[in-house]
């Protein structure tokens, strides 16, 4: 039998013998042996249900992942909800999935509205909120919000693309802008205007919102026709933009159109509106593009066809949104893999917060992916591109906003 003194020196050798080993989190919720189980939000239906699809590749992406063995031997499990781009249905949501699925963390959720609604409840949990599906600028303020981070360029960035090709090429223009009343549409406004310092006010002659509960944008629109516009800034989402794009067509303005890349989708966007109505507009671009022939022979392209005929056989190969699904799924599989077999939530942000110069075969050559504990906006550069009637065609350099 064991003396009290022999158990007591016993203890204290365990102790100290623990304490010299490496101190871990404890791994999150939602983590097992074999399982990382993650959440997200998506507007499967509602004003915005065209972006749907992005939840639906990330989903086939990762049965991809886990058919070649997951990700260190663990399986990724989604469980994506529809909050129709409600935000109070979003927090319904992801309180579901924090408290009741318990899940590790939430992934590139959607929107702008929406991911605001459950920023302060994830950051007070210290649940991350990672990679959100919106460029609103505000995603990568990690000073006050650290478990929250963002992935596509900012809208801020684009505003500014717009504003500098705008003073290049078109010095004297005469600016309309229509945006959506909310953090994405006033980020572009802002950036617009920010970029075009002294010369805003003589150049942006009208600039008009929208709500996402209105059915149409055609009054605005015929408002922005009015004003005299020979430039058309379009700051909506994929079903109001559509509308936009057709009923200027329609009502025989021809502006210089400009298009947020968040709806440069052929599939989703051009094709409601009418391919031969877009003709001319401009975007900007970090992805290559599915219907450009520029990719045709380019592997990584090439090897998203091949996940698309495989994974996602119904789906739109002439639909962006799926190539954005793709290219977010393969980021978080590298932050998952980088944190080799400690997945504590501190962990899983630590490495998000930790990539550097990664190279996806969706995204544009020289365009990589680079964060810190100082830099939560991973894609920082965009090229313009501009429609032909079948495909966009990117032209000029590389620019950051």
């Amino acid at each position: 039998m064991w003396s009290r003194r022999t158990f007591l020196k016993a203890s204290a050798a365990t102790a100290a013998a623990l304490a010299s080993r490496p101190a871990f989190a404890a791994n999150a919720p939602g983590v097992t042996d074999t399982e990382i189980k993650i959440g997200q939000t998506m507007p499967y239906s509602g004003p915005a249900s065209a972006y749907g699809t992005i939840g639906r590749s990330e989903a086939a992406y990762f049965k991809m992942i886990n058919e070649q063995g997951g990700v260190n031997g663990r399986k990724i499990n989604l469980i994506s909800l529809d909050d129709g781009y409600s935000p109070p249905k979003t927090v319904e949501q992801t309180r579901k999935l924090v408290e009741q699925e318990q899940v590790a963390f939430i992934f590139n959720s959607l929107g702008t509205p929406p991911n605001t609604a459950i920023r302060d409840y994830l950051n007070d949990n210290k649940v991350p909120q990672l990679f959100v599906a919106t460029g609103a600028s505000k995603f990568g303020d990690y000073k006050r919000y650290p478990w929250t981070m963002g992935w596509q360029p900012n809208y801020r960035t684009e505003g500014a693309v717009f504003a500098k090709h705008i003073l290049s090429s078109k010095p004297n223009a005469k600016i309309g802008i229509l945006y959506q009343n909310d953090d994405f549409g006033k980020d572009y406004l802002d950036s617009v205007k920010e970029t075009l310092g002294d010369k805003a006010a003589s150049m942006i002659v009208k600039e008009v919102s929208y709500e996402v509960s209105e059915p149409t944008v055609d009054s605005q629109v015929i408002t922005l026709q009015g004003s005299g516009a020979d430039t058309f800034i379009i700051a909506a989402t994929p079903k109001f933009a559509a509308q936009a794009l057709r009923k200027a067509y329609d009502t025989g303005w021809k502006p210089l159109e400009y298009l947020t890349d968040v709806s440069l989708s052929i599939g989703a966007v051009l094709k409601p509106a009418g391919l031969e109505k877009c003709v001319g507009t401009l975007t900007a671009n970090y992805g290559k593009d599915s219907t450009d022939p520029k990719w045709k022979d380019d592997p990584g392209m090439n090897a998203w066809r091949e996940f698309m005929a495989k994974y996602m056989p119904s789906g739109d190969v002439t639909d962006n949104f799926n190539v954005y699904g793709y290219g977010v799924a393969a980021t978080l599989v590298q932050v998952l893999k980088q944190c080799g077999a400690d997945l504590s939530r501190e962990r899983i942000m630590k490495e998000a917060a930790n990539l550097k110069d990664l190279e996806l075969p969706t995204l544009l050559p020289g365009i990589k992916i680079n964060t810190s504990p100082t830099n939560y906006y991973p894609i920082r550069q965009m090229q313009l591109e501009r429609f032909n009637g079948t495909t966009w065609e990117l032209f000029g350099e590389v620019l950051s906003g």
